[in-house]
């Protein structure tokens, strides 16, 4: 008996240091147990119950479920009073199969059955061996956040060949439990993706998202945009998307960037599949500032969609009084007429200046020509080719109102482009 105890410190003691692992054995790990038993033999043996005896196993966890183990028991029992069949030593070898229940919690149910040889000496002599079945239940708690779990057992020990006559002994076994070598190591999913722990890359996944092999959420179509939020899957390689997948559309008009061969259309215009505002006459003017829609086909227009008939007009161009000097307000129709000078390339104009009648007409048909010279000047700043006008002062010998009224000299008092060549 003190060797027995001697060897339950020992191997506690040894536990304790080993590690903070689980004390029940994982799978495809071993284990050791050793534990002192109490028998409760069988009456017709004719010997005392009592502490007498212990047991060592050595055993493998094949799976989640199931422990194999092979053991080995031993008891000294005194004879009974007032009468018995004296000293016995009762020697077992055998094996067990169990089913083990939350093997990695911190307290793991048991239960088995097992067969084994049994050999009984009588006062020092070998009397009789008998083969014997055997069942019960046990359970391991972990002691000390260690290795090392606390075992204790129930087992019903049946001989069924024994010549004296079948002993059924009960033995209960309280002990230490001490698993060794290395255990399958567990599957363990955080984010349920199916990618293990220890390889996720990307632990947290969404619930439900698609993932590659080392745990990230997919991006199919590579636009930055995993597939769980890309509400455009399928974007072409090296477009721009937004936050939800989608191809940006910068300017609004409904066509993404990389198709819209019209960025930056203002917001609201309507546009064709292309981006590009609408032209519904096809003059070259969008809709949106066409102000004559429906124009003749291949007509030549200014930049407000209207037909260039004999002259460009230039209302609100205006000067001082005697002077080539410009008033404000001039500016914006002279930019317009730039633009449609350049917008028609083939066009040649002279530059015509006009006065009202007032004045000597010498004097007139200079001033005239300055302001036509002023004129010409502005739309040479504006881009056009001086190549493309001539200046002309006409003074007072066009005119094309009354210059007997107030009315009618101001209308006499312009320049404007007269078409000589389109």
């Amino acid at each position: 008996m003190r060797k027995m105890i001697f060897v339950l410190v020992s191997t506690l003691l040894a536990g304790l240091g080993a590690g903070n692992a689980l004390a029940d054995a994982e799978a495809k790990q071993g284990y050791f147990s050793a534990m002192g038993s109490y028998m409760d033999d069988d009456k017709n043996r004719g010997v005392e119950d009592g502490i007498n005896g212990g047991q060592f196993g050595f055993g493998y966890a094949l799976n989640e479920a199931w422990n194999i183990e092979a053991l080995y028991s031993a008891a000294e029992a005194d004879s009974g009073v007032p009468s018995g069949s004296g000293h016995q030593s009762i020697t077992t070898i055998g094996v067990d199969l169990q089913r083990v229940f939350r093997r990695s919690e911190s307290f793991s149910p048991y239960l088995f059955v097992g067969a084994s040889k049994v050999y009984t000496d009588v006062n020092g002599s070998n009397d009789f061996n008998s083969e014997a079945i055997a069942g019960g239940a046990g359970f391991l708690m972990d002691l000390f956040s260690s290795n090392v779990a606390l075992r204790a057992e129930w087992r019903v020990r049946q001989d069924i060949d024994s010549a004296p006559g079948d002993f059924k002994d009960n033995l209960f076994s309280v002990g230490v439990h001490l698993p060794f070598g290395a255990a399958t190591p567990k599957f363990v999913d955080s984010d349920g993706d199916g990618v293990h722990d220890g390889i996720d890359r990307c632990p947290n996944t969404p619930a439900g998202a698609s993932v590659d092999a080392s745990g990230c959420e997919l991006d199919s179509d590579r636009d930055g945009v995993k597939d769980s939020k890309d509400k455009c899957p399928g974007t072409p390689a090296g477009v721009r998307v937004d936050a939800d997948g989608c191809a940006v559309d910068s300017d609004g008009d409904g066509v993404s960037d990389d198709k819209d061969k019209c960025p930056g259309t203002p917001r609201g215009a309507k546009v064709d599949a292309d981006g590009c505002e609408l032209d519904g006459d096809k003059d070259g003017v969008v809709d949106r500032l066409d102000e004559c829609p429906n124009s003749r086909a291949g007509a030549q227009v200014d930049v407000k969609g209207c037909e260039i008939k004999d002259e460009i007009k230039l209302p609100g161009v205006n000067f001082e009084s005697n002077s080539d000097r410009l008033l404000p307000g001039a500016e914006g129709v002279l930019n317009d007429a730039a633009a449609t000078l350049r917008k028609n390339p083939s066009i040649r104009v002279e530059v015509q200046g006009h006065t009202d009648s007032d004045g000597a007409a010498e004097y007139n048909e200079s001033l005239s020509a300055r302001r036509a010279a002023t004129v010409h000047d502005y739309l040479v700043a504006r881009g056009v080719s001086p190549d493309r006008m001539t200046v002309r002062g006409y003074g007072e010998s066009q005119p094309i109102a009354d210059n007997t009224t107030a009315t009618g000299k101001a209308q006499n008092r312009r320049v404007v482009l007269g078409i000589v060549e389109r």
